[in-house]
């Protein structure tokens, strides 16, 4: 299995002292290599708090979380960084591009990290067949500012593909798009499910990009159910 999450809870408190509030409890979750599966449901209901939990960024109040067939080594940042760095990719609803940097740039700026880097050369040539894939191949030196919106989203799927992550989790990534352009999104990801064997997670409210996902959830008072 590429993730599992194992009787999750997690609760969080608006502020010190306040009640606090469940968003999960006792979740269940596995993601096999490959597959394609949405998470959707109420605003504030905990989808984001489920990809935070596949992406490392959050840690449970009990429960597991397995990645990769290993636990995930919370409290020790140097592992989490190389985890995040080499196999996972997240998409946000907002593309997160440095402004200053061309989209080549914005693209190879996450083979610079880790202790393990990818060869330079290779990542290069990877750059410029994915941006060339996804329609930008004669954008790679205009600046953010410079690019449409869903171009600049374009951009952001080609950064988080480009270290070959095994899970690929996109946070409401179309929230910011027209319709036309949200739909060339998911035509896109899953275009690139299919081509790089990515496991990809989509977390959104829109019913109609949820139901292009292989497996399809509901997140209700805290707990999953497949619809």
């Amino acid at each position: 299995m590429i993730a599992e999450l194992q009787n999750v809870t997690k609760a969080y408190r608006a502020a010190p002292g306040a009640p606090e509030q469940r968003v999960l409890a006792g979740l269940n979750l596995s993601i096999a290599a490959g597959e394609t599966l949405s998470i959707s449901g109420s605003s504030g209901c905990g989808k984001s708090t489920v990809l935070n939990l596949l992406g490392t960024l959050d840690e449970p109040d009990s429960g597991s979380v397995k990645l990769f067939g290993q636990a995930v080594p919370y409290g020790d940042e140097g592992a989490l960084s190389e985890l995040r760095a080499n196999q996972l990719g997240f998409i946000f609803q907002l593309h997160h591009l440095l402004p200053q940097c061309s989209a080549l740039e914005n693209v190879l700026i996450p083979t610079l990290g880790g202790a393990v880097r990818p060869d330079q050369a290779k990542a290069l040539e990877r750059a410029h067949r994915l941006l060339a894939r996804v329609g930008l191949g004669a954008h790679l030196d205009k600046r953010p500012a410079q690019l449409s919106g869903g171009e600049r989203q374009r951009v952001a799927v080609v950064r988080a593909l480009i270290r070959e992550p095994g899970l690929l989790l996109a946070d409401e990534p179309t929230g910011a798009l027209d319709a036309a352009s949200a739909s060339s999104l998911i035509d896109l990801l899953l275009e690139l499910n299919a081509e790089e064997g990515t496991t990809l997670v989509l977390v959104t409210h829109d019913p109609a990009l949820a139901a292009r996902m292989a497996r399809r959830y509901r997140l209700v008072d805290g707990l999953l159910s497949q619809s």
